[in-house]
């Protein structure tokens, strides 16, 4: 019998986990782009263990393993900024990373001040632009980082009858 994906909070127990996963995702980012140095290739543990305690962080793990993350933050003027949503390779086209992204929805909605989120990715990143445009999610903006690289933001509203699951 197989193990089943779980998802909850994440500990500061599970920063190296974290960390490990973040640098195997990034990879094909860091490749699509021909950039090595974006920020979750070069952050430190340090650096992770602080965005641990100040932003809203879901792991999804099989078994012991953490095999998928995601970080949310409620900006003061209500603004819930969505981060660093990772799947492991191996665990990729499953539909985890919507689960994921709807958890993390769920969670920072629940904390009560979010009226919008927001997050953004690269504009070659076709998987993630898809994801995020069949949960609802907007194009509202783009700014261009360098000449291989421009940041596509997203947007949707918070409101729960905001998007409504199709079976």
């Amino acid at each position: 019998m197989g193990m089943s994906v779980t998802i909850s909070a994440a500990t500061e127990d599970d920063a190296e986990q974290i960390l490990k996963l973040q640098y195997l995702c990034y990879q094909s980012e860091a490749e699509l782009y021909g950039d090595y140095t974006l920020e979750p290739l070069t952050q430190s543990l340090d650096a992770l263990r602080d965005e641990l305690a100040s932003h809203t962080t879901l792991v999804a793990r099989l078994g012991p393993e953490v095999v998928a993350s995601v970080r949310g933050v409620v900006a003061p003027d209500g603004t819930a900024h969505i981060a660093k949503l990772i799947v492991h390779p191996r665990m990729r086209r499953h539909g985890l990373g919507g689960r994921l992204l709807t958890a993390i929805e769920g969670k920072l909605r629940s904390e009560g001040s979010a009226r919008r989120f927001q997050l953004f990715t690269g504009h070659r990143s076709d998987h993630n632009l898809r994801l995020y445009r069949k949960h609802g999610y907007a194009q509202i903006g783009t700014e261009r980082v360098h000449d291989k690289l421009s940041m596509v933001t997203l947007s949707k509203d918070a409101a729960p009858e905001a998007y409504v699951a199709s079976a």
